[in-house]
């Protein structure tokens, strides 16, 4: 007996020897990185628990291009703003695709316009950069409807009376509506159970992506099917929310408006028709129920992390938040609305806006890409099927391109004589051929909402609070922590 557990252990000791010999000539091409174990890959050395710094601390040590390994899955990070943008101007097609995931390939099964490739994603993307731009974005139809949200929410904010609240719950209704907007023609009264459903279950998606029961997943797909956990309410929420567009899908049909176009259910509806007897169309009813779930995924979490983390800044740099509200005062008075266009009016609103963004960036890391062929970039071999991820992130704090990159320092988009500078190193949205859609709306949305709320309110601790948390909640979108603040009226 003890004759076998000898042999059983030399055994497992060749085995491991091989498996590290190998691992080591397969990698003499590769960028560094931690060493890789079997099954688990590198997951022990940068941890299996979310961090803000979790991709940035491994820079320390690798430099700025590096690998992972989730399992046998080849991982590299590009980090800082040269190599971010190296990786993504040269090499434009070959790392564009999604990565063959298996959380993300159940949750979106290759539809739509993030989870999809080729020329799905393509036609996919293209309807609906063309259908935002067809329902006024960047023209006064849209920016209506946001006025009108942001007007709403300023009447909700006055109902506190000067008393603390926790702002999220009301900022999340009001994001969500301009989404229902731009989908479906119609908003929701806060109150209605459908759309109550319909925030939950985006909520526990989200909560699910980037956590380490999504990487298990991932490393284990067919064993996670039969066992039960949080993925499983995370799928059943998608079951939610694409019922619940088919369902506004179904109502659409029905209208038949599509001579006159009102939201991009329209728009999709009317390019199916066009397409029909086209071979090579993608559009249809699945990939229209998806992309009304892309839109909900990127432009409402997004918008509210962006809008709580503004808000939480603005309270806790009372002098920043008085500069605002001053040059507004100046400018525009007490009175009229403010569209966005008017940004080039307001230098130093504009940079605070943008600042707000830099400093709490609310992504963990870029949206991972796929490389669809082997390339090679500074010396090293990235091998087709590597997923690719910017880190979006690292290039919004690189101390090579930013004065003080951990401060809230609103100077970094101002010249000397205070006029906004539109810095190339600004990245949040991305860059390459999968930057974000939306990005034109969530500009709108932000500049709006704020300039709104800056005229009603001034933004004030709670009695006995010194100071709000900076520390972001880590994950896929990174919040910060729970707050109250005291929206105090600025007129009688």
């Amino acid at each position: 007996m003890m004759v076998t557990g000898i042999i059983l252990l030399f055994l497992l000791l060749v085995l491991l020897v091989l498996f590290f010999l190998k691992q080591r000539w397969t990698r003499r091409h590769l960028p560094p990185g931690p060493l890789a174990l079997p099954l688990l890959g590198t997951l022990l050395a940068t941890g299996l628990w979310l961090r803000e710094d979790y991709f940035r601390k491994p820079v320390k040590r690798y430099g700025n291009i590096y690998s992972l390994f989730y399992g046998h899955q080849l991982s590299i990070l590009l980090s800082g703003f040269k190599a971010v943008k190296e990786g993504m101007t040269n090499f434009p097609e070959e790392l564009c695709d999604r990565p063959d995931n298996a959380f993300l390939n159940d949750l979106g099964k290759g539809r739509g316009i993030i989870f999809s490739n080729g020329n799905n994603w393509k036609q996919q993307r293209r309807i609906g950069i063309t259908s935002l731009r067809k329902l006024g974005l960047g023209k006064k139809s849209i920016e209506h409807q946001i006025e009108d949200a942001a007007q709403t929410l300023v009447e909700i904010f006055r109902q506190t009376e000067g008393q603390p609240f926790n702002p999220s719950f009301s900022v999340l209704n009001a994001v969500s509506n301009i989404i229902c907007a731009l989908s479906f023609g119609h908003q929701f009264s806060a109150e209605d159970e459908e759309f109550k459903k319909l925030v939950q279950a985006l909520q526990i998606i989200l909560k699910f992506l980037g956590n380490t029961f999504q990487v298990v997943y991932d490393l284990f797909p067919q064993l996670m099917k039969y066992l039960p956990g949080p993925h499983k309410k995370a799928l059943a929420s998608m079951d939610i929310m694409l019922a619940f567009a088919k369902q506004e899908i179904e109502k659409h049909k029905e209208s038949h408006c599509l001579h006159e176009p009102q939201d991009f259910i329209d728009y999709y509806l009317l390019q199916m028709e066009k397409s029909r007897n086209d071979p090579d169309s993608t559009y249809s009813e699945e990939n229209l129920a998806q992309c009304i779930f892309d839109f909900f995924t990127a432009g409402t979490d997004t918008t509210l992390a962006t809008l709580m983390w503004a808000l939480l800044l603005l309270t806790n740099h009372p002098d920043i938040q008085d500069k605002v509200q001053k040059e507004i005062e100046d400018v525009f008075g007490s009175s009229g609305s403010i569209s966005y266009q008017d940004r080039k009016k307001l230098p130093y609103t504009n940079a605070v806006i943008h600042e707000m963004q830099r400093v709490k960036y609310i992504l963990l890391y870029g949206i991972p890409r796929q490389s669809t062929k082997d390339v090679t970039m500074r010396g090293y071999h990235i091998p087709k099927g590597t997923i690719i991820v910017p880190d979006l992130h690292s290039v919004l704090l690189d101390p090579e391109q930013w004065e003080t990159p951990e401060k809230f320092n609103p100077n970094h988009f101002l010249d000397k004589d205070g006029k906004f500078i539109d810095r190339e190193e600004f990245l949040p949205f991305g860059m390459g051929l999968r930057v974000c859609v939306g990005q034109q709306l969530a500009r709108i949305e932000v500049f709006i909402f704020l300039t709104s709320l800056l005229r009603a309110f001034s933004f004030r601790l709670p009695e006995g609070v010194k100071e709000l948390s900076e520390e972001p909640v880590a994950k896929m979108i990174m919040h910060p922590r729970p707050y109250k603040l005291c929206a105090i009226p600025t007129q009688a």
